[in-house]
C-alpha cells in the first residue's frame, strides 16, 4: 500500500443531531468528514493529542477515529509521536507549501517581510485572522539572539496583540465590540486588555492612523510595532510587524514605525491595492 491509494474504505458512521422539540436524531457522516474533523481538531488545538482524546471531541466512535488516524499517519497526513500522540504531518506540509506558492500575495509580502527584516535587523511577521485568532503566516528572525516564542501557524487571541486589532480595525464599531465580547481572552502576562469598548476604540484608531503598537501583552518584555496591509475595499487582509525587545522598541519607535508603515504601503502599491 502507497501514500495514494489505500485499501481502507471508511464507512459511514452516524452522529447525534439536536432538532427543536425532539430528541437527538442520527445523521450520516462521511469518512472524508470524519477525516477533516480530526485534521481540523488538531490545527485548532495546536498540539499533539491522543486519539481518545480526539474521539471525544469530535463526537466520533473511538473505532472509526482509530481506522482514519491509521490511515492519514500511512499517508503521512499525520504523524503518531513516540508517546502515541498525534499530529499533523509533513504531507500537508508540502500541500501548505504549493498553496502558499500559487498566492501572489503572500510571494510580494514575504519578499516584503525579508527586506523590512534586513532593513531594522529585527524580527518581522507577516499575520492575519483565522476566526477569533491572529495567526502568523510568515516570519523572518532578525539576527540577535532575541527569541520570539510565535512562530509561523501559531495563533492567539486577536485582543493580545498590534496585529490582531488592526486585522479587525476596518469593521463597523458594533461589530468589533461583539467580535471583542466573544473572544477577548486574558493573556499569559495578565497585561492585555479585556474591555470589549476600549478594544474597539483602540482598534479603530490603531487602524486609521495604520499603525499599532503593544508591549508586554502576550510575552513579557516583548513589543510588537505593526501596520495593515489593505486591499482595494480598504479591509486589512494582514499585517506586517516588527518583534523586537520592549525596551529597544521605545528607544528608537519613530525609526521603526516609519520603516513598518512604508513596508505595508509597498506591499499594497504592488498588490495594485493603493494609488499613491
Amino acid at each position: 500500500m502507497d501514500g495514494k491509494t489505500s485499501s481502507v474504505v471508511y464507512s459511514e458512521d452516524e452522529a447525534p443531531i439536536e432538532e427543536p422539540g425532539k430528541g437527538a436524531r442520527r445523521s450520516r457522516v462521511s469518512g472524508i468528514d470524519r477525516a477533516l474533523q480530526v485534521i481540523d481538531h488538531l490545527y485548532e488545538t495546536g498540539s499533539p493529542t491522543g486519539v481518545y482524546a480526539i474521539a471525544k471531541a469530535v463526537k466520533a466512535p473511538l473505532s472509526t477515529v482509530y481506522v482514519i488516524v491509521d490511515d492519514l499517519v500511512e499517508k503521512n497526513m499525520l504523524t503518531r509521536n513516540g508517546d502515541g500522540t498525534i499530529w499533523l504531518g509533513p504531507r500537508l506540509y508540502h500541500y501548505g507549501l504549493a498553496y502558499a506558492r500559487s498566492l501572489d500575495f503572500m510571494s510580494v509580502a514575504t519578499h516584503e517581510m525579508h527586506d523590512l527584516c534586513r532593513q531594522v535587523g529585527e524580527t518581522v511577521q507577516v499575520c492575519g485572522r483565522d476566526g477569533d485568532y491572529m495567526l502568523v503566516l510568515a516570519m523572518a528572525d532578525g539576527p540577535s539572539h532575541f527569541q520570539v516564542a510565535s512562530r509561523v501557524g501559531t495563533r492567539v487571541p486577536l485582543n493580545w496583540t498590534a496585529s490582531g486589532r488592526l486585522l479587525v480595525g476596518h469593521l463597523p464599531q458594533e461589530e468589533r465590540i461583539e467580535l471583542f465580547k466573544r473572544c477577548a481572552k486574558s493573556s499569559p502576562t495578565g497585561r492585555a486588555e479585556m474591555d470589549p469598548g476600549v478594544l474597539s476604540a483602540s482598534a479603530g484608531a490603531a487602524f486609521q492612523s495604520r499603525l499599532s503598537i503593544q508591549a508586554g501583552e502576550s510575552d513579557y518584555a516583548v513589543a510588537c510595532i505593526a501596520s495593515p496591509i489593505c486591499d482595494r475595499d480598504g479591509q486589512c487582509v494582514a499585517t506586517i510587524s516588527i518583534v523586537l525587545p520592549e525596551q529597544k522598541a521605545f528607544s528608537d519607535e519613530n525609526h521603526y514605525t516609519a520603516h513598518v508603515r512604508t513596508s505595508a504601503e509597498r506591499i499594497e502599491k504592488i498588490m495594485g491595492w493603493r494609488n499613491h
